[in-house]
């Protein structure tokens, strides 16, 4: 039976210049303390990795957080998408849009093959500061290619658990209150 583990996968804060980043290490606008001090609340833990990316990094340390930067939590390589945007590509069923591979880049399907092992691996309560694709890639693991109709906001807390019957989720996308 595989051991209890609790995910916090936070996303990091938005990007100064707004727009698909995927492997481009590109800076976070990490300007809003209030929210920042809301997640870094949230993200108790004895463990916490992050993605070694530059807007993860800094949102880290925004928190005051010292992580262990694991490669395999990098957001999904968009390829060419990157540097010409997202194509319109029609509908099309969470399943086949999972397996779509952009020129030059990395399906869904692709990206939680490598970044799954890793979350898998996880005991007890662990923090993981990264990206809208990872944690897509997390909640995959209770819903497979469904994952990718949720959406995922900067700065925001999604829980997932491992219990003896598998994965479940307990919280998705959820942000610091407005006053």
């Amino acid at each position: 039976m595989a051991e209890f583990a609790r995910l916090l996968l936070a996303r990091h804060a938005p990007l100064v210049q707004p727009g698909l980043a995927g492997r481009r290490d590109v800076c976070a606008d990490c300007s809003d303390d209030a929210a920042l001090e809301w997640l870094r609340r949230q993200l108790e833990a004895t463990t916490i990795w992050s993605s070694p990316a530059r807007r993860c990094r800094q949102t880290c340390a925004a928190m005051g957080l010292a992580p262990q930067l694991i490669d395999d939590l990098w957001e999904q390589d968009f390829g060419q998408w990157e540097e010409d945007g997202i194509p319109d590509l029609g509908p099309m069923p969470p399943e086949d849009l999972a397996a779509y591979r952009p020129a030059k880049g990395e399906s869904f399907l692709d990206m939680a093959a490598r970044v799954q092992p890793v979350l898998q691996a996880a005991t007890g309560t662990t923090a993981i500061l990264a990206h809208a694709g990872t944690v897509r890639a997390a909640l995959a693991l209770a819903v497979g290619p469904a994952a990718l109709s949720f959406s995922v906001a900067p700065l925001s807390l999604t829980v997932i658990l491992r219990t003896g019957a598998g994965w479940a989720v307990e919280a998705v996308n959820r942000i610091a209150p407005t006053t």
